[in-house]
C-alpha cells in the first residue's frame, strides 16, 4: 500500500520513531522535576545545606507531599518508560492527592497558620503539571502507530 507516493512501512516507522522521542522527552522532563522534587522537599525536611533557613514559614504537611509526589514521579516515569498503562492512572492519582493536599493548605491558612506566599503559587503550578503530565501521558500511551 502507498500513501501519498511513500510505502505504507516508511509512514509507520517515522511515526514510531515521534512517538518513541516524543516518549523521551516527557520522561526526562518528568524524571528532572522529580529529582528536583525529591532533593528540595527532603532539604528543607532534613536541613540539608542551609536550606530550611531560606524557606521561611513552610509548611510541613505540603513539603511532605512534595517530596511524596517526587517519588511518585519517579515510579510514573518508570511506568510510562515501560508503556504502562498505569502510569496514567498514578499520575491522575497524584493530582487528586495534591487537589486534597491543597484543600487542606486552603484551611491552614484560614486558620491562622504561617505559610509563605510563594507556596499557594507552587501548589498551584504543581497541580497544574500534574493534570498537563497526566495528559501527556494519556496520550502519548493511547496514541495508534
Amino acid at each position: 500500500m502507498v500513501v501519498r507516493g511513500k510505502p505504507k512501512e516508511i509512514l509507520t516507522y517515522k511515526i514510531m520513531k515521534k512517538n518513541k522521542i516524543f516518549r523521551y522527552v516527557i520522561a526526562i522532563a518528568l524524571i528532572a522535576f522529580a529529582l528536583l522534587t525529591v532533593f528540595m522537599s527532603s532539604s528543607v525536611l532534613f536541613d540539608w545545606f542551609g536550606i530550611r533557613a531560606k524557606e521561611g514559614n513552610y509548611v510541613p504537611f505540603i513539603v511532605k507531599t512534595n517530596l511524596t509526589m517526587g517519588i511518585v514521579y519517579l515510579i510514573v516515569a518508570y511506568g510510562f518508560i515501560k508503556s504502562k498503562n498505569w502510569a496514567f492512572w498514578l499520575m491522575l492519582s497524584a493530582a487528586l492527592f495534591l487537589f486534597f493536599a491543597f484543600a487542606a493548605f486552603y484551611l491552614h491558612i484560614h486558620s491562622g497558620g504561617l505559610y509563605e506566599n510563594q507556596t499557594i503559587g507552587a501548589m498551584a503550578f504543581r497541580i497544574v503539571f500534574t493534570l498537563l503530565f497526566a495528559g501527556l501521558i494519556y496520550i502519548s500511551t493511547n496514541r495508534k502507530t
